[in-house]
């Protein structure tokens, strides 16, 4: 035992001071990644930048073992989430590189001191803890734009019955607003003025967000635009089937939370209830358990 302690103590040693020389080596970073690390906090934590900076070595490593199958629905995954601080495929890689090792190392430490639940919980964090803030992330991301985007598409049929044109009033009415569904229309917007077509760039903004109502807005203008019907009564049949969307959404929710809680009631809450009922009866009863069983 003593022997393995000291295997792993000279482990960790070698660690921390091949992280320490590979963070102050100049190492050759990709542009996106160089990008994030130079604009600094508004991008990144300082703990995320010198993960990335730790990992980004081993980077193209994570990405061949995954394949390209994987990288490109990852990288989908990270659009759809907005890429939270600055997150590039690049540094998703390094992370999970970073993470992976701690994990790894952090599941020997508990198997040697036989903590079988500590070292699964270590090979959990090790997989998984990049994981779950992409979901949470797009989960996040997902929620806001569907609150935002019926609102928007009410201002922005305002802004075209009043004269502006459809390019022009997107513009207008996204220098209004902030957050997510605002970032999403600035940058189909920047791919328009680069010279791609409409339909091209409102298929880009679809695939960049795994929402229904964002699918649902991209098809019918798509469709409106086909037929010829009007911009502005487009947009406001998109904002009522929206919030009719919303609203039958908002039923099944609380449908479904019926149950459940009826279910928390009669499992947990109930059955505490009367055990607490019973024991303060029996304890401001005096009983004597000494007498009753016969003992004395």
């Amino acid at each position: 035992m003593a022997l393995l302690l000291a295997v792993l103590m000279g482990v960790c040693v070698f660690g921390i001071f091949h992280g320490v020389r590979l963070y102050r080596a100049d190492a050759k970073l990709p542009t996106d990644l160089a990008l994030a690390l130079e604009v600094g906090a508004t991008r990144t934590t300082a703990v995320g930048s010198a993960v990335d900076r730790l990992g980004i070595r081993y980077a193209p490593l994570v990405l061949r073992l995954m394949g390209p199958t994987r990288v490109a629905n990852k990288r989908r995954q990270i659009d759809s989430a907005g890429n939270p601080a600055g997150l590039t495929i690049d540094r998703y890689a390094a992370r999970r590189a970073v993470y992976g090792f701690l994990g790894a190392l952090g599941a020997f430490a508990m198997l040697l001191n036989g903590r079988l639940i500590l070292a699964l919980l270590m090979v959990a964090f090790g997989l998984f803890w990049i994981e779950v803030g992409l979901w949470s992330a797009v989960r996040i991301r997902r929620d806001h734009i569907e609150r935002t985007l019926p609102d928007f598409l009410d201002v922005l049929a305002v802004v075209v019955s009043a004269g502006l044109g459809f390019r022009q009033a997107l513009g207008r009415v996204a220098d209004k607003y902030e957050g997510p569904w605002a970032d999403e229309i600035r940058i189909t917007l920047q791919q328009m003025d680069m010279g791609v077509s409409r339909r091209q760039a409102f298929d880009e903004l679809r695939r960049r967000n795994d929402s229904e109502q964002v699918a649902q807005f991209v098809t019918a203008l798509q469709q409106g635009e086909e037929l010829g019907s009007p911009i502005v009564e487009t947009l406001i049949a998109i904002a009522e089937d929206m919030r009719r969307t919303d609203a039958q959404s908002a039923r099944r929710r609380a449908a479904r939370a019926v149950p459940k809680a009826t279910f928390a009631v009669t499992t947990f809450m109930l059955p505490g209830t009367l055990i607490l009922l019973v024991c303060g009866f029996v304890y401001g009863a005096n009983v004597d358990f000494g007498a009753l069983f016969g003992d004395g």
